[in-house]
């Protein structure tokens, strides 16, 4: 038998995790609740609720990106299609942008597994070097920390740390992930503080969720702040300007 434990459907109903969709869901369920029903079989708490509400909120937009570059350019070619804009955008959240989340959180969950809740920070800054050591061994990506236009500091992160300090989830990750830019950037003799995406990593691994949880919420929250560019474009386009002027900066090209 071919089946799902999410979800069937009969004439009259739909049963989402043992629970009619329209009777005991619509409602009174908000989205945060839905996605706990959906993926974990049991609502959030509301300290879970409000660092997931964070996550979302923190990845819907951060203006001009290659995922808003790449929805905007393809509703251009396809405006018919908002679905397929939305699509290529998501296309591109691997390990270089966006799905970094998950990234760093598997790196986090995999270095601190010898460390308990209540290590020293002795035991903590020691990770972290064995960490940073083992990475560049490896020739490995360090995930989570510096950042490309905020080089004085991600201005999420405050934010993000002070939420989970609020709510009992700054653990033993993010001590960890604090630790790693400490470490690094005393080695390196550069600033590279913690990033969102070192931020949200330690949240997903301080509440304990399989670090592939980080990329689903970054591809969920993105998918809000992509409808808003594609709503944006068709009123005020910027992908063909976009394009026009890729084509105008190589002098090869024979534009009117």
């Amino acid at each position: 038998m071919v089946k799902t434990d999410i979800g069937y459907t009969t004439i009259d109903s739909i049963v989402v995790r043992g629970l009619d969709l329209s009777k005991e869901i619509i409602g009174k369920f908000d989205f945060v609740d839905m996605i706990y029903h959906t993926t974990f079989e049991r609502l959030p708490t509301a300290r879970e609720k409000i660092m997931v509400n964070a996550i979302l909120v923190t990845t819907a937009d951060h203006g001009i990106t290659p995922s808003s570059l790449a929805a905007r350019l393809t509703y251009a070619g396809a405006p018919e299609a908002m679905q397929a804009a939305v699509a290529a955008g998501l296309l591109g959240a691997g390990s270089v942008f966006l799905g970094t989340m998950q990234n760093a959180a598997e790196m986090l969950t995999e270095a601190a597994r010898e460390l308990g809740p209540d290590a020293s920070d002795e035991a903590v800054r020691d990770a972290a070097r064995e960490l940073i050591r083992r990475y560049k061994q490896e020739r490995r990506a360090l995930y989570g920390v510096g950042h490309p236009i905020h080089v004085n500091g991600d201005p999420r992160v405050a934010t993000l740390r002070e939420l989970s300090r609020a709510h009992d989830y700054y653990g033993v990750h993010w001590r960890l992930m604090d630790a790693v830019s400490q470490v690094l950037s005393a080695e390196s003799k550069k600033n590279l503080p913690v990033n969102a995406v070192g931020a949200i990593a330690s949240i997903i691994a301080d509440m304990e969720l399989d670090p592939m949880v980080a990329r689903g919420l970054a591809l969920v929250g993105r998918s809000a702040g992509l409808l808003a560019h594609l709503m944006e474009e068709r009123k005020q386009p910027i992908g063909r300007a976009a394009w026009e002027l890729v084509l105008q900066d190589d002098p090869r090209n024979q534009v009117p």
